[in-house]
């Protein structure tokens, strides 16, 4: 007990150095004036350097991690922040073309962020003041303040409603084509709805199914989901657009894919050479046949794949979709979680961009040197002139 006599020793306005000098800059509660009579260098303080790379090697990617590579184009980047700008204005649009007299009260609006497209926690008035063109404000007989279209954005809605109905039958091929691309040829109603701005699908399109029981049959599962089914095969249909543009030009599209493997020295056998690099550049196995039945990680299960992914964004508006809307098709697709990797190894023919946890795939080809698409749906033409009227203020039409 020598240590506690030797403590009331001490006399209480004498202040003790500490023995380490970082005690002074970083003090810490409670923290002893005195070393420790024992080591402590047996404990282990920090994760060994095998299990941090472990960890590095399994930890996901951040969303800070941009894409684009080594050779990065600012013009398909650019089309990601221009819709990121505009990320609520379509879903808006969407949703209150579905209220009745397309008003909706504004402490609703504000319940309903995610069916706007607005982030959680913001006021709604402030992004509808960013397009007075498109959204108007005022205050109903019942007092309160309600959110609707502009007279202007009313016309435009009856513009793209024609739109709509001429390109019909465009819109029901590609969900055919769809169909025809899946494992089982039948599609969750659902998805094919939580997709159908990508294919410019309206919104009515479950409705609308009814008028074509000769390409479609609705079938309601045990749990109540309704799956769209195919009826009729169509061989005209199930043509991808590889197999089109081959017919045209062979050589350009043997260059829009490379799948490498790994072979031994050329032995001066350069027909079987050719053969081989042949089989290896060219992803001919057909989209619309059971691909799904290749083994998993083989050549042609990769082949099949990368062309389904090709066909899927030939089928969309923008020739491009993101990583959400690929996964809503993983299963009907066949795709692995390896999707990533397999198009970043095609930089001929797709290129990546945002992050890494949130990205858009674009088939090159469909846009110019400017990043402006070469053939416009008339969808695409609409929605281009209504982001135009949207950034417009009062006065400016």
């Amino acid at each position: 007990m020598a240590w506690r006599v030797l403590i009331s020793k001490i006399p209480k306005s004498k202040t003790l150095t500490p023995k380490f000098p970082s005690l002074v800059s970083n003090p810490k509660p409670n923290l002893s004036i005195f070393s420790t009579p024992f080591s402590t260098s047996f404990l282990i303080t920090k994760t060994p350097k095998k299990i941090q790379e472990k960890m590095l090697q399994t930890r996901l990617p951040t969303h800070q991690t941009r894409l684009g590579g080594a050779d990065p184009n600012p013009h398909l980047e650019s089309i990601l922040q221009r819709d990121s700008y505009f990320r609520f204005l379509t879903p808006s649009k969407s949703f209150l073309s579905t209220q009745p007299e397309h008003t909706l009260r504004l402490d609703d609006a504000g319940k309903l962020y995610r069916e706007l497209g607005f982030p959680g926690g913001r006021k709604v008035s402030r992004f509808l003041q960013r397009h007075p063109t498109i959204f108007a404000t005022y205050r109903h007989t019942d007092n309160k303040m309600w959110v609707g279209f502009t007279e202007f954005m009313e016309e435009l809605l009856l513009e793209e409603k024609e739109i709509m109905n001429e390109m019909e039958s465009d819109r029901v091929n590609k969900v055919r084509k769809l169909l025809m691309m899946t494992k089982y040829k039948r599609i969750l109603l659902s998805k094919i709805h939580h997709c159908r701005l990508l294919f410019a699908v309206p919104d009515d399109f479950r409705d609308r199914v009814a008028k074509y029981p000769e390409f479609f049959r609705i079938v309601m599962e045990d749990d109540g989901k309704r799956i769209l089914e195919l009826v009729k095969w169509d061989p005209l249909l199930a043509v991808s657009a590889i197999e089109r543009e081959f017919l045209v030009d062979e050589d350009r599209v043997k260059k829009m894919f490379k799948f490498p493997v790994k072979y031994g020295k050329d032995l001066g056998l350069e027909d079987e050479m050719k053969k081989l690099n042949s089989l290896n550049t060219l992803p001919m196995v057909s989209l619309y046949s059971d691909g799904w039945r290749f083994d998993l990680w083989s050549l042609e299960a990769e082949k099949y794949r990368v062309g389904v992914v090709h066909e899927f964004l030939r089928l969309t508006l923008e020739k491009r979709a993101s990583i959400h809307h690929i996964v809503e098709f993983k299963e009907e697709f066949s795709l692995t979680r390896q999707t990533y990797q397999m198009l970043k190894k095609q930089p001929q023919t797709f290129y990546l961009a945002g992050t890494e946890m949130n990205w858009d795939v674009f088939l090159k080809d469909a846009y110019d040197g400017d990043g402006v698409l070469i053939v416009k749906d008339p969808q695409v033409v609409f929605n281009d002139k209504l982001r135009t009227y949207a950034q417009m203020h009062e006065g400016e039409l």
